[in-house]
């Protein structure tokens, strides 16, 4: 397949006149174009690398509108748990394929479903899988382990239990092209220092990363000061799981000594600028922690923190939090921000994706040049990543399969998933 839109961007620049071809699900060439068997042309279109979503939890987009205005405590204990707890099998399904479908209509083609409803099992994250397939995103199951006992039971489970069943889980998608499992022992204080060694030690053996929730309010810190005598980035350093494999998230509330920790042991960060805000957590220190080395991708965090899931919406509010933390409008810029929000994810999770390159994942986001969020077309970048709208996103191809065309889902019937969604969740009230 080859595809010929007016314009690409590939390797850090525009390029017009050229057509990327495509085969086997990855990018075979980016050249000047040319007739060819099986050209898709894109007048008046851009290529731009599909997004990365370095963070989510899927099924909570079926609880928003539920808790916002809350703090992060009344959110999880009136909101989350209670209305988690409500979701089947059958629930957990729906809203994997609702939160994939927003990604994909929103450009991100790569999803982290940092997910944590096991029943003591796999098929909960199994129909999570098989949402990703139907909807046709790129999945990485972050299989959260989970043993704090103040959380429902339908999260617990012993180390044991969690290590073998994830480890199962990655064996079984070990040779997946676009699905691929991660260990998650959940946070520092969702996860006893047996769990979160548990699923360093899966990630170890099986040579994945691994997730952790760390220092996302300031509550973490002075909980687990108060219970382990560090701070979450030194007491996870204590326990020997600092270091390159360790993607932490969030990572709110560091101090000049934890940022550099973190940029020497190498470990990586799933940044959620609105999700932070939307709970109140406060703003992360990114430009310290580019300049301390730690790599940094991108996350919308759950639908009902953020409420969107579109990682060029968190590009900007990355850019824009940074401005205003420094006072000085010359921090993180746009070109950076849309890297950590494409290549950046990406090489955080051990994919080859984020750019429109030879080699690379065919995960492509057509853009409309004629949209008005686009105008004028002065420093393009710049507007794709502080001013496009995501009415401009057009088509979509994770792997080389077209997965939206012309503004709606090609893999399901977009409608009959929303009057599942009305369905299930129309008697739900606010707290």
């Amino acid at each position: 397949m080859r595809l010929l839109p007016d314009l690409v961007y590939a390797g850090g620049r525009f390029q017009p006149g050229h057509a990327v071809d495509v085969a086997d699900g990855h990018i075979a060439s980016v050249t000047p174009s040319g007739e060819a068997a099986g050209v898709v042309r894109l007048p008046g279109k851009l290529l731009l690398p599909g997004t990365v979503n370095t963070h989510c939890h899927t099924f909570q987009s079926l609880l928003r509108g539920l808790g916002d205005d809350l703090d992060f405590m009344a959110w999880r204990d009136r909101v989350l748990y209670p209305f988690s707890t409500r979701l089947d099998r059958e629930g957990i399904y729906l809203g994997a394929a609702f939160a994939f479908a927003e990604m994909l209509l929103h450009g991100a083609t790569t999803c982290v479903d940092f997910f944590y409803l096991q029943d003591e099992g796999n098929d909960n994250a199994l129909a999570v899988i098989q949402a990703a397939r139907d909807v046709g995103i790129r999945l990485v199951l972050a299989r959260t382990m989970y043993d704090w006992d103040g959380a429902p039971a339908r999260y617990r489970e012993k180390p044991a239990d969690a290590a073998r069943r994830t480890a199962d889980l990655i064996t079984g998608h070990a040779k997946d092209p676009v699905v691929s499992v991660q260990p998650a022992p959940h946070s520092p204080h969702g996860a006893s220092p047996a769990m979160i060694r548990a699923g360093f030690e899966v990630a170890q053996s099986m040579d994945t990363s691994f997730h952790i929730h760390v220092a996302e309010g300031q509550y973490e810190g002075a909980r687990t000061v108060a219970e382990h005598g560090a701070t979450p980035i030194r007491y996870l350093d204590t326990l020997g799981v600092l270091g390159e494999r360790m993607i932490g998230v969030h990572c709110v509330w560091l101090d000049d000594d934890e940022v550099r920790l973190m940029g020497d042991r190498g470990a990586g960060l799933a940044y959620c600028p609105s999700s932070n805000m939307i709970l109140g957590d406060g703003i992360t220190r990114i430009t310290e922690l580019i300049s301390a080395g730690v790599r940094i991708g991108l996350g919308t965090d759950g639908g009902c923190t953020n409420n969107r899931l579109s990682v060029f919406e968190e590009m900007r509010m990355a850019a824009l939090l940074q401005k205003v933390r420094h006072l000085d409008g010359t921090r993180l810029p746009a070109e950076v921000a849309f890297t950590m929000g494409t290549r950046g994810g990406a090489a955080l999770l051990g994919i080859d994706a984020g750019d429109i390159a030879p080699g690379q994942v065919a995960d492509l986001v057509a853009v409309d040049l004629a949209h008005p969020s686009l105008h004028p077309p002065t420093n393009l970048l710049k507007n794709v990543v502080y001013a496009m709208s995501p009415q401009a996103i057009t088509d979509v191809w994770v792997h080389g399969r077209q997965v939206v065309k012309g503004q709606k889902l090609a893999t399901l019937d977009q409608g009959a998933l929303m009057e599942r969604v009305q369905k299930l969740t129309g008697s739900w009230a606010p707290v």
